[in-house]
């Protein structure tokens, strides 16, 4: 009888996790669920994930690549967007 509440609550896991983009761990999970009205443990869901090797991944950085308030040279506009072909 265990297994098919836990098989009902593998399905509900993958879909707040995969609605979280594959961010959310057991702990957000487990308060998702709890707002839906289910009655779960953190660990309860920490081990069906781990038993589904569903992990949680981490949102990337985002990193600054261009620096447009710099003292370099800036190379002067040769073509001033004029291109004409001859050929």
């Amino acid at each position: 009888m265990r297994w098919k509440e836990n098989e009902h609550l593998l399905t509900e896991i993958m879909d707040i996790f995969e609605n979280s983009k594959e961010t959310y761990g057991s702990p957000r999970i487990t308060e998702e669920l709890l707002s839906k009205g289910m009655r779960v443990s953190k660990n309860r869901v920490a081990d069906i994930m781990r038993a589904a090797e569903i992990r949680a991944r981490k949102p990337r950085k985002y990193i600054v690549t261009t620096d447009s308030k710099h003292n370099y040279p800036i190379v002067p506009n040769v073509l001033e967007r004029k291109f004409r072909a001859t050929r």
